[in-house]
């Protein structure tokens, strides 16, 4: 009976293996668009307590995210400007980019300002409003000023227009007024240290976060400037963008991918070709391991819609703890010799492998509760990539493996294995355990003492250095703010937000007179509240009060009787509004800046310029109302801070509930088997000490895969034993083995360029070794119950 249900077993799971092929093939390439996730903030949790603010993170980084901003930068003023003129030419005729702006487009000043007129009377700056209050306030004066200043650099209002210059005024602190980038023949250019910067805009004809449209935006640029820097030698481009940290973060990922999926891939395929001297064994692990990573990447897919970056790389990794289960079973076959039957092969090493598996999903189930959404899809992709591994060894080995193995295990690993071995049991065991014990104490306990820790969100995410230090001097250059770190306001109406807008304004208006800040950029300086232009008309009535009086004045100033008649009839205007406000031309660059998403969610977000210091910006809005300061960063590293302290507790967790399983499973013997993943722990921590790496969440999570694989290999040593008895060093070559494949994956993680593989690699890396060599201290007891 047992023939006919492994081969139909073998038949129903590849049928199942070839639909989960199928539908994975179908979600990877066949829906249009690559899935791979290259947006580094998706890998980011919410962090904010006001939904809003997780919609304002998520605004700002988009705002700009499918343009690039470059600056072409040259001492001479000339060959700047004729070399963004080039630029901006070559990137037009480039079809990646759906729209470029080099030179300016032609408009008219008076026409893009002119619908401030009809609300003239309510724009006042604090200046004239304090101004108009004081009794001592003298019009005629005023006048004179406004008519002996006529002629007016950047946004000007025509004379008869604004005679007293309010209006003028309060447009000289728009934004647009105070951006260092001045329009100059036709591009906006900015001058800093005898420098000359000129700004051209690229927008993407796609998302930035999509491959084609990045391979095909770069390809463009890189092309066009080659073209500039040849007609203009001497020329340099800065630029910023989210595709440029996009296309960074995916070459790293591929560099990774290749680097750890291949050469472990080589370096297990050598391996397993001089363990069982024969292709068969090695085509077989393989074929489960692949098994494996297929059916993890079609259920991720199907869950998450999308694979982030450090799935894709660690999935890479995976391969090295997805063959354990294969290797086990060709161990058995391999040991069994002439006597191998498939189906007994099995139940013997059924025990082991549910147990490794018990304690891999277990670390894996720990890794899926942290909130990081790349760290849930990591755990989800390994746990189905472990069970579809290890049930391919169930289900379609057997069939596979049919006849004994022709050769026994490579001598040379057995004999090392058993050296090993003996020389760890004989240091584990009586006084020469105590003694080693406490030697191991002694020479841990100062890297203890050495560790540290660090919850930098760079640990998660960075970028290239040369790109983050363009972007700084483009900030430096354009002033344009650090927008990781802004002010939400919220509040129950659009009236409500503005209003406590402006006493945030006011504080920081504050702030710049002390020097602490440059500007901000908020819409409350563009669209004052209600109350405000009220109090702003209120301020002006006295003057208004008299007809008479206002036109005397006018008209003794110069001003024409048309002009003045036309100007006191405008009074008393109406207030600005907010539909009218997004309706101007001018508002369109900031409307990202106002928030409405219905039912009472309205807020505005207020960027300060000039300042980093996230104490000195939090004291701004201390006690404010509906006002809070939201630094993205800082809340990721808080949210680091919190879960690292978490981990260690649950790493604790885990052990009791591990040493729990091995008490039911090997009684008395279970302390021995639960020693070299917790020593293995022990001792990783203390390396890590040494070297003087910072404990972080990553390095936590790794030590909760180490007791899983360690728990493994502890198990398969203690199980396997028994089984190869008339073979010694046999059962724990089969240890090495599977140790060296993680080692050769995991390990290869160190490599990474994403900073929290590299820390998940390094702790794998000492984890698997120090658990690897002190494994022979779990020797077999044979009292355990079957499972």
């Amino acid at each position: 009976m047992n023939r006919l249900t492994s081969p139909w077993r073998a038949i129903l799971f590849g049928a199942f293996v070839l639909m989960v092929t199928g539908l994975g093939a179908w979600l990877l390439v066949g829906r249009g668009g690559s899935p791979i996730q290259t947006d580094l903030l998706a890998l980011l949790p919410a962090t904010e307590r006001h939904p809003l603010a997780e919609a304002a993170v998520e605004r700002l980084a988009h705002a700009n995210g499918d343009r690039m901003v470059l600056l072409v930068e040259h001492a001479d003023d000339a060959t700047a400007k004729d070399a963004a003129r080039e630029l901006g030419k070559r990137l037009a005729a480039e079809p990646a980019f759906s729209a470029v702006t080099a030179e300016l487009p032609p408009f008219d000043l008076d026409a893009a300002f002119a619908p401030y007129l009809a609300h003239r009377f309510h724009l006042l700056t604090d200046a004239d409003r304090e101004a108009l209050l004081r009794p001592d306030y003298d019009p005629a004066q005023a006048l004179a000023r406004r008519f002996n200043q006529p002629f007016l650099a950047g946004v000007g209002v025509a004379l008869q227009d604004d005679p007293f210059g309010w209006l003028q005024h309060w447009l000289d602190q728009q934004p647009w007024s105070r951006s260092p980038l001045t329009p100059e023949d036709n591009l906006l250019t900015a001058h800093r240290d005898d420098r000359s910067y000129v700004m051209v805009l690229a927008a993407l004809g796609g998302s930035s976060y999509d491959d084609s449209v990045q391979r095909a935006a770069l390809a463009a640029l890189a092309r066009a400037e080659q073209a500039m820097a040849q007609h203009h030698p001497g020329v340099r481009l800065l630029r910023a963008g989210a595709v440029f940290h996009a296309a960074e973060a995916r070459a790293g990922a591929e560099r990774d991918v290749h680097v750890v999926g291949l050469a472990s891939t080589l370096g297990i395929a050598v391996l397993l070709l001089w363990t069982y001297r024969s292709p068969r064994p090695l085509l077989l692990a393989f074929l489960s391991t692949a098994i494996g990573v297929v059916c993890a990447l079609t259920v991720t897919l199907l869950i998450f819609g999308q694979l982030y970056l450090l799935t894709l790389v660690f999935g890479a990794a995976l391969l090295g703890e997805a063959v354990d289960y294969s290797i086990q079973y060709l161990c058995a076959r391999a040991n069994a010799g002439a006597a191998w039957q498939a189906e007994r092969g099995v139940r013997q090493v059924r025990p082991a492998l549910l147990l490794a598996l018990a304690t891999s999903l277990l670390g894996y189930a720990l890794l899926g509760l942290m909130p990081f959404p790349a760290l849930r899809q990591m755990a989800c992709f390994a746990m189905v990539g472990m069970l579809a591994a290890c049930l391919s060894v169930f289900c379609l080995l057997p069939a596979l493996l049919v006849k004994p193995a022709s050769k026994p295990l490579a001598p040379s690993l057995v004999c090392l294995a058993l050296a090993l071995q003996r020389r760890a049991g004989r240091l584990g065991r009586g006084r020469r355990g105590m003694f080693a014990a406490l030697l191991l104490l002694l020479v841990a306990l100062p890297g203890w003492l050495l560790l540290s820790h660090d919850d930098d969100i760079h640990l998660l995410i960075t970028s290239p250095a040369e790109l983050a230090k363009q972007e700084a001097r483009i900030r430096d250059v354009t002033g344009i703010g650090n927008t990781s770190q802004f002010y939400l306001v919220h509040g129950d109406s659009a009236e409500q937000v503005l209003q406590r807008e402006e006493t945030l304004e006011a504080r920081l208006q504050t702030l710049v007179q002390q020097g602490q800040l440059e500007s901000w950029t908020g819409v409350a300086g563009m669209l004052p509240s209600m109350q405000r232009q009220q109090a702003n008309q209120a301020a002006l009535a006295s003057l208004f009060a008299s007809r008479a009086h206002i036109e005397t004045l006018l008209l003794h100033a110069g001003l024409r009787p048309d002009a003045v008649n036309a100007y006191v009839d405008a009074w008393p205007g109406k207030p600005l509004g907010l539909s009218e406000w997004l309706a101007m031309p001018v508002s369109t660059p900031f409307r990202y800046l106002w928030m409405d998403q219905g039912n009472g969610n309205i807020g505005s977000i207020v960027l300060p310029q000039g300042q980093d210091d996230a104490g000195i910006l939090r004291a701004a809005a201390m006690g404010l109302a509906g006002v809070e300061l939201v630094d993205k960063p800082a809340s990721i590293s808080a949210l680091f801070s919190r879960y690292r302290e978490y981990a260690s507790v649950w790493l604790l967790a885990a052990l009791a509930l591990v040493s729990a399983v091995f008490g039911w499973r090997y009684r008395g013997a279970a302390p021995r088997v639960i020693a070299p993943p917790l020593l293995g722990i022990g001792l990783t921590l203390a390396a890590l000490g040494y070297l003087g790496q910072p404990l972080t969440l990553f390095h936590w999570m790794a030590l909760m895969l180490v007791l899983g694989v360690g728990a493994n290999y502890a198990v398969f040593l203690h199980e396997g034993e028994p089984h190869a008895a008339h073979l010694p060093g046999a059962a724990y070559a089969g240890v090495l083995l599977s140790a060296v494949t993680a080692l050769l994956s995991f390990g290869l993680l160190a490599l990474s360029s994403m900073p929290a593989l590299q820390h998940f690699g390094i702790t794998l890396l000492l984890g698997i070794g120090f658990t690897a060599l002190l494994v022979p201290v779990a020797s077999p007891v044979h009292e355990y119950v079957d499972v």
